[in-house]
């Protein structure tokens, strides 16, 4: 028996019902994941939750697979380091004396969110700290200031490969029945798929845009009225937050501007020097090659880079950063030891909810890709089959599966649930509809590249739109703005793009072309500037 047959369909499905039911991505997995493990036993308790242990247990014993858990605990422990110094105030005070008019303030809002990619909650919070007197300073709305948190945390996340939101992709991909036949390595296919991610560059531009042009419309072109008259904020959607909850930072006037740019230089570097290293350490087989030098001259930086254990090279990057920072820390006097292993401890703790998610959607997919002979429901094959004999057409899976990605996202307010859901489902579509179809090896990763970005895509509008979603709510509290005016004020904003990205998926999914589907995005995106402001008053 190589499936379960429509059996296999109980897991994902009952997880996303749950998810829009009870708004708790948790439970829905862990219930889609019992829910299986039941299948596979025969109806048998015992026996499923021996399995549903055996499971969680499995995928954390994988190399690949505890690298990733590791590092992204440690990434929290670095972002804990990094908010307790202080240095983010102190690049406030730094930029309040440089900056002087809304424009600028908003495109340093912009370019830090860019730059502090390694984690969307500190994105959100470390950047309004820094920029929310600044913004104030200027009259600028603090829904405005908060739509820009919001649009340069999970949409830059997903686009940086040292970040915990694409290695937690990339881990899922790895997973995923079908991805073994590309021949190539989850890094390099994430590197690929980048340009297909319309939604998360296109909200880049669009900031970039609103900002130089000033183009607002729907309800923050009312707010932008109101700071204009020094309204920071719309009190009819409540009162603004106050100071933002949480560890109390340190702050003794001895951090500076450097200080929190160094450490994100320092794991960049590293990250940078390592993909190749590893793949240079692993060719060494102490035969033909025997040293790292000899293993550097036998391929060359391109292919060193593309063939590399993205988790070896992100999980050394983090720890190098990580003895580095605690390191330049005491020695600057910005923390002592106690303060420094606190602050490392409570940002490990604070990754443990997306930790738990991780596990449960390599665990959620491991039972959906297994063959029954393996313990799972070979879902990806009776998918493949049914979906290929049934003729459906590969032209509309990127529009559909960004649809659908969006919805779950926005119900549950989170990206990596969507994720751990969709991946696994469609990734075997693709690669199904497009060999059915006689496609060559090239347009067969073309085709999966766009569908697999649709998913991306469409988990991050869910997440950016929802407002129910972590990012949403600690971008209100990073701006000091009422959190229902900054789900009101960027709602058009992201629907729009989400709109043209849909546009674009629709198109590029018809040719199966990149170009394509930018071009009728950017063409959609460029008529929806002209005509929003000025019929959305």
């Amino acid at each position: 028996m190589e499936n379960f047959g429509i059996w296999g369909l109980v897991p994902p499905v009952l997880t996303i019902t749950l998810a829009f039911i009870t708004k708790d991505v948790i439970i829905s997995l862990f219930i889609g994941i019992v829910s299986g493990a039941l299948i596979v036993a025969g109806g048998n308790p015992v026996t499923a939750l021996l399995r549903f242990t055996d499971l969680l247990a499995d995928v954390l014993t994988d190399g690949w697979n505890i690298r990733i858990f590791l590092f992204c605990a440690l990434l929290g422990g670095l972002v804990g380091i990094l908010s307790k110094t202080g240095s983010a105030e102190a690049f406030g005070r730094w930029a309040k004396k440089k900056v002087n008019d809304p424009k600028t303030s908003l495109l340093l809002a912009w370019v830090c969110g860019i730059i502090i990619f390694i984690d969307d909650y500190f994105n959100s919070l470390a950047v309004g700290t820094v920029m929310r007197p600044i913004a104030d300073k200027n009259k600028i709305p603090r829904a405005k200031l908060a739509w820009v948190l919001d649009s340069t945390a999970a949409p830059v996340c997903i686009l940086v490969p040292i970040s915990s939101w694409v290695i937690t992709v990339m881990s899922i991909l790895k997973g995923s029945e079908g991805f073994e036949t590309f021949g190539i390595t989850e890094f390099s296919f994430f590197l690929k798929a980048v340009p297909y991610n319309i939604y998360a560059i296109l909200t880049l531009i669009m900031v970039v845009t609103i900002i130089l042009t000033g183009r607002d419309y729907g309800p923050m072109k009312k707010s932008q009225k109101l700071a204009d008259e020094g309204v920071l904020y719309n009190v009819n959607y409540g009162e603004a937050p106050g100071e933002m909850k949480g560890e109390e930072k340190t702050d003794n006037g001895r951090a500076k501007m450097i200080d929190m740019l160094l450490p994100i230089i320092v794991l960049i570097v590293s990250a940078l020097f390592m993909f190749p290293f590893v793949t240079w350490m692993l060719a060494v087989d102490g035969e033909s090659i025997t040293t790292i030098a000899q293993a550097a001259g036998s391929m060359t930086l391109g292919d060193a880079f593309n063939n590399t254990d993205a988790s070896m090279a992100l999980w050394y990057a983090v720890i190098i950063t990580i003895i580095f920072t605690y390191i330049y820390y005491l020695c600057r006097r910005l923390m002592n030891i106690r303060e420094a292993s606190d602050a490392l401890m409570n940002g490990i703790k604070s990754m443990v909810p997306a930790l738990v998610i991780l596990v449960m959607a390599w665990s959620i997919g491991t039972i959906i890709k297994a063959s029954p002979e393996d313990g799972g429901l070979g879902l990806a094959s009776y998918l493949s089959e049914v979906v290929v004999g049934g003729g459906f057409p590969l032209s509309l899976v990127p529009a559909i599966v960004f649809v659908l990605s969006a919805l779950i996202a926005f119900a549950t307010g989170t990206s990596w649930g969507t994720f751990a859901i969709m991946i696994p489902i469609v990734m075997p579509i693709a690669v199904g509809l497009a060999s059915s179809k006689g496609l060559d090896a090239s347009a067969c990763l073309n085709a999966t590249l766009i569908s697999i970005s649709a998913v991306l895509g469409g988990a991050v509008f869910g997440d950016h739109a929802s407002p129910i979603s972590d990012t949403t709510i600690l971008s209100s509290t990073g701006a000091g703005c009422p959190h229902l005016e900054h789900v009101a004020t960027q709602l058009p904003y992201v629907l729009t793009i989400a709109a043209c990205s849909f546009i674009g998926f629709l198109v590029g999914g018809l040719f199966l072309s990149v170009i394509a589907a930018w071009i009728t995005a950017l063409v959609a995106f460029v008529i929806a500037m002209v005509i929003l402001p000025k019929i959305w008053k």
